[in-house]
């Protein structure tokens, strides 16, 4: 008898156990006498079943989880008879959590071996590139325009108009840069798509780089990424091997090659012109705007900055067309996001869905409210910049206009859970110091700004003064907001001055607030 079983080689699978797992799995099987193969995959997001293994069978895969170490002996026994175990959980396809949403970015995550071009291309892969080819860089650019796609990175900058710019700039050289610096606390898309299906963001720089001209393309991931680089650069080498990049894209008269370069973690580096700085060996801090990168990026070239989400939804939209990716969504908000579920959350994980869901959706009906099993107090979206929504805004539907109106972000679609038993001072604060810690230095709103605000803050735990510092952190933030260089400082008031708005009780030192039990 043989057994054929994946288990996610994702970070956040070997990170509760999943090499052991599979190390165990197979001396579990060779003491049986059984034949064993076992295909690594990605994660299918569904966190909370980490390590998820699923047994290939003519009916589908079907999973069992989360498995430890102890229980492979006992799990290869139930799979060599008639698959029952206390941990299985069926197909993942049917559990409400994948039900509910709507995969077209991440649809090949979890599913193919990152590693294998051929199982890339079993899956769907390359027939948008191939479209790119036959349709030519002025359709291609259109066909993104037409789509309604937005920077996923959290600007939600229009993806046609920033390719286009780049299409019609003349320069000798031009490329394509992949901002994959994921710093924001809570989320792991990038990290999870890179890992999962490598080859999609490949596809989507080489449209990119057909599109507007530009024959080099770089992905530059931080270096706390080490498994997401080493699949990049894996995948890399085997597209190469198979004509998807080199001198001849798919045999076409179009060249696109792309590198992997490592930045050393810090968050201002995920701005796009500290990016470039950083990119270009310099000290990453932030350059005044203009001249856009669009017109002088890297080395001085016209460069497509894009999003590792961004650029990975450009697949979709050539091979399955303009309108069908654009049916999705509301408003301005198109197509769909991959959101990150996570902090006190009972279901945490990645769930792609179409724009419009509401927030309360999101949270209590996707993720299943707390893990701790207590009320939700608050919700911070949009990474550690993002502002707190209390559960009176759950019905804020997620998507980047209704979100502005209630002086929110979506940013990079994390989400991030906290029960009754926070203190939205003491999470102000953290917003005050990630700043201060953060900043590049350039401009004093930010680089001043976020220690004096910390500062302030602090004589407001401490009882002193209250009103007026309060009052003191508000106009700081004002200043922060209105006259930083980039979005770091800018943005920063944004978790501040929601805490203090929605949850004023927490900011009144006599008498505190006493959680519900």
């Amino acid at each position: 008898m043989s057994l054929h079983l994946t288990i996610p080689r994702d970070a956040g699978a070997l990170a509760v156990g999943a090499d052991e797992v599979a190390a165990a799995l197979q001396v579990a099987a060779m003491a049986r006498g059984l034949e064993l193969t076992v295909t690594r995959t990605g994660s299918r997001g569904l966190y909370w079943l980490e390590p998820l293994v699923e047994v290939v069978t003519e009916a589908g895969r079907i999973g069992y989880g989360p498995v430890t170490p102890d229980d492979a002996e006992g799990l290869i026994e139930a799979l060599a008879g008639d698959g029952a175990h206390r941990l299985r959980v069926g197909r993942p396809e049917d559990l409400p959590f994948l039900k509910r949403q709507t995969r077209l970015t991440m649809a090949r995550t979890g599913i193919v071996d990152p590693r294998s071009f051929e199982d890339y291309q079993a899956h769907g892969g390359l027939e948008g590139l191939r479209k790119a080819i036959e349709i030519g860089p002025a359709a291609i650019v259109e066909a993104v325009t037409q789509s309604g796609l937005r920077g996923r990175g959290g600007a939600g900058f229009p993806t046609g108009i920033k390719w286009k710019t780049v299409a019609d700039a003349k320069a000798d050289r031009k490329y394509i840069v992949c901002n994959a610096d994921e710093g924001d606390s809570g989320t792991f898309a990038d990290r999870m798509l890179m890992e999962g299906d490598p080859f999609c963001l490949i596809e989507g720089m080489a449209i990119a780089g057909i599109a507007t001209g530009a024959t080099k393309g770089f992905v530059y991931i931080r270096s706390e990424y080490p498994h997401a680089v080493a699949a990049m650069e894996a995948a890399m080498t085997a597209a190469r091997r198979g004509g998807m990049l080199g001198r001849a894209v798919l045999g076409s008269a179009h060249a696109f090659d792309m590198e992997v370069r490592v930045g050393a973690g810090a968050y201002v580096c995920g701005e796009e012109t500290s990016l470039l700085q950083s990119l270009e060996g310099k000290r990453g801090t932030v350059r005044a705007k203009p001249p856009l990168p669009a017109h002088k990026g890297l080395f001085a070239r016209p460069t497509v900055i894009n999003n590792v989400l961004s650029l990975a939804t450009v697949p979709i939209v050539l091979a399955r067309g303009a309108a069908f990716y654009r049916d999705f969504g509301m408003g301005r908000s198109r197509g769909t996001m991959p959101i990150q579920l996570a902090g006190n959350i009972r279901y945490g994980g990645l769930a792609e869905v179409a724009f419009g869901v509401t927030l309360g959706e999101l949270v209590d009906d996707i993720g299943g409210g707390t893990l701790s099993g207590r009320p939700v107090r608050a919700v911070q979206v949009g990474g550690p910049l993002g502002a707190y929504f209390p559960r009176a805004l759950f019905d804020t539907p997620f998507d980047y206009e209704s979100f502005a109106a209630r002086d929110g972000l979506i940013g990079h679609g994390g989400i991030v859970v906290f029960d009754d038993t926070v203190d939205m001072k003491r999470q102000a604060r953290f917003a005050m110091e990630f700043c201060s810690i953060e900043s590049c230095g350039k401009c004093t709103p930010c680089r001043i700004g976020a220690i004096r605000g910390a500062e302030t803050i602090d004589k407001i735990i401490a009882g002193q003064d209250v009103a007026r510092n309060i009052a003191v952190v508000e106009d700081l933030c004002q200043t922060m907001k209105f006259g930083s260089l980039c979005a770091l400082g800018g943005f920063t008031p944004y978790p501040v001055l929601s805490a203090i708005r929605h949850f004023p009780e927490d900011f009144d030192v006599t008498p505190h607030r006493v959680a519900a039990e």
